[in-house]
């Protein structure tokens, strides 16, 4: 079957399958993390619909919007090879009125750990998401665990909003190296990308150890000899993103976000106490 490309609402309605859809939200930029979304997404759903589109609503004012990498043909290319069946890639007029003036509020866990470094990241990210689910209308919708805590906050928004969608968090796709796949990867130097691996370094050191306090100390101490300059290195509550205690006991996140000369990135990986 022929990829079929949506710019719009119309364009969405037409394609529109009678089974079930898996939607797979993405900014573009395909690369073999997205890949195994697709494909997760591919055994889940009958019809799997794949988003391109580079949201200014979560771009701060000094942030990458403009430059972020839009490669829609490559992107194209990956979808088809991928078998996917329709491609929502809208520009910024056909998502938003220029009246508009209804956001979504990710609430108070939208102010804490990326929040805090990323003031309305995550209202312009719940927006765009909550968007997409009413154009595309899916059962299933597949999203990275390296976005950790917008996956927690999607699937709050899921819960509190009443929203018939299966939220599937899919795992971190990761270089032979252990630097995770990211479209930002594509900014990195090879002095850069040399430097990021300390993140993955912290996060291996962190997930080595058995007990929240040690966990944290010693992936600082990875950090601490590195050439990153770091935002922030929790512990936290995968469904809350709020530090663990010293005590804790049960799933928790293990978080880094850092910047790499002009480029930042985030990692985390996920620990059971």
């Amino acid at each position: 079957m022929e990829l079929i490309v949506a710019h719009d609402r119309a364009g969405l309605d037409k394609a529109r399958s009678s089974g079930s859809v898996a939607l797979v939200p993405t900014m573009g930029a395909l690369h073999e993390g997205h890949r195994s979304l697709i494909r997760m997404a591919r055994a889940m759903g009958e019809q799997v619909v794949v988003s391109i589109f580079v949201n200014p609503l979560q771009f701060g004012p000094d942030e990458d919007y403009a430059r972020y990498p839009r490669t829609l043909a490559a992107d194209l290319e990956i979808c088809a090879e991928e078998g996917v069946d329709v491609v929502f890639a809208p520009s910024p007029d056909d998502m938003y009125r220029p009246d508009r003036q209804v956001s979504v509020s990710a609430g108070e866990m939208g102010t804490i750990v990326e929040g805090a470094v990323r003031p309305g990241h995550f209202d312009g990210m719940l927006t765009v998401v909550l968007k997409l689910f009413n154009l595309v209308r899916p059962g299933i919708a597949v999203f990275g665990q390296k976005d950790a805590q917008q996956l927690a906050l999607i699937r709050r928004m899921v819960v509190d909003l009443d929203l018939p969608i299966e939220i599937v968090g899919a795992p971190t796709v990761r270089e032979g190296d252990g630097l995770a796949l990211s479209s930002r990867n594509r900014y990195l130097t090879s002095d850069d990308r040399h430097a990021a691996l300390a993140l993955s370094r912290a996060l291996r050191a962190g997930a080595a150890e058995r007990e929240p306090a040690a966990v944290r100390a010693a992936a600082r101490e990875v950090l601490a000899s590195s050439a990153l300059e770091v935002d922030y290195l929790v512990l936290v509550d995968p469904a809350t993103f709020a530090e663990v205690p010293d005590s804790y006991r049960g799933e928790a996140v293990l978080a880094v976000a850092a910047k790499v000369g002009s480029t930042r990135l985030i990692d985390n990986l996920p620990l059971t106490f």
